[in-house]
């Protein structure tokens, strides 16, 4: 029974390890083509041979060991790939924001606003604005769906009263031509990007014009003291600034869009305990909503209904003031 326990462990580590390689040669270089293709499909031949020789013992020590060799040159290739700032990237993301401070006062170079009249036809515009961190009153979260109710992008937008908001998507990174794909974010395809953006590009482009599929966008007021938001806020420029100097990999699981927000929110002593509904991010509301960050006046599910703000970015949709108009609700409540 022993001997049974110890090959049925090693056979599932060769299942696990082995689609991991074959997958990590397959993505690899997209430049590698039909050399790529053809070592993949050999790792995966080599590791069926491995999986059957644990019924031969004459064979089995021998395939492991040729097995550990090989899956350990393709471990030490794969952590070999460098992310990098110098790719021909789409015109979304093509420029990275920066920041440059005196005292309180925070300069942002490279905010985002583009005119949308489709999702893929836009007219490219970028703009520089200096925020007061003394004027930053809080820290909105905005949840958007569009498969189903366990998956949802998460986006911060900074709240600087008079002075505006300042919103932060975080995403992959793409080169032209190149689509988004889970599985290929786990391979070190994408590099990061923290898109900084004003509200009428990066939330109006989510709520008026994607359509395939459509998105639903909710916005919620998270509670807690301004020097969070300040903290948060320094923690978030701090990354991206680091991002210009030291690119790094998007990573579907480690280092996405509602994961990232969670390691950069340790800065703060009264940060989140880490929870499964921050992995399946479209729960997120609902666990901060438990953990007394979001409005708790009233029951989550109304709390939700009055956050959907498609409705109210369709009337607003050429309106200067975006912003406000939707969460004209939100306002009323809290």
């Amino acid at each position: 029974m022993r001997r049974f326990i110890e090959l049925s462990l090693m056979a599932l580590i060769i299942i696990a390890t082995s689609v991991w390689g074959a997958l990590a040669v397959y993505f690899g270089d997209s430049d590698s083509g039909i050399i790529r293709n053809f070592l993949s499909a050999g790792f995966g031949v080599f590791s069926l041979v491995t999986l059957i020789s644990l019924g031969f013992q004459h064979w089995r020590k021998r395939c492991l060991y040729g097995y550990g060799v090989v899956f350990s040159l393709i471990l030490i290739w794969w952590l070999s790939i460098s992310p990098s700032n110098d790719r021909q990237w789409q015109p979304d993301v093509a420029k990275l924001a920066h920041a440059t401070f005196d005292g309180d006062k925070v300069t942002v170079h490279n905010i985002r606003n583009f005119d949308y009249r489709s999702e893929f036809t836009y007219v490219p515009a970028y703009y520089t604005k200096t925020f007061d961190l003394n004027k930053l009153e809080g820290v909105d979260l905005f949840s958007v769906y569009w498969m189903g109710p366990a998956i949802a992008h998460t986006i911060l937008s900074f709240n600087f009263g008079d002075g505006g908001h300042l919103t932060v998507s975080i995403e992959a990174r793409k080169e032209l031509s190149e689509g988004y794909s889970t599985i290929k974010g786990f391979f070190r395809q994408y590099e990061l990007i923290y898109i900084v953006a004003d509200e009428r590009d990066v939330i109006r482009l989510r709520t008026n014009y994607r359509n395939d599929p459509p998105e639903q966008v909710y916005l919620y007021r998270l509670q807690g003291p301004p020097q969070n938001a300040k903290r948060l806020f320094l923690e978030y420029l701090d990354k991206i600034n680091s991002l210009n100097e030291k690119p790094e990999f998007y990573n579907t699981l480690a280092d996405n869009c509602t994961t990232a927000i969670w390691l950069r929110s340790r800065i703060n002593p009264e940060h989140l305990r880490f929870s499964w509904k921050i992995l399946l991010s479209g729960y997120l509301p609902e666990y901060l909503y438990e953990s007394q960050r979001l409005n708790t006046r009233i029951p989550f599910n109304e709390l939700q209904k009055q956050s959907l703000i498609n409705e109210r970015a369709l009337r607003t949709d050429q309106e200067d003031d975006f912003s406000r108009r939707i969460r004209t609700v939100i306002l009323k409540h809290n």
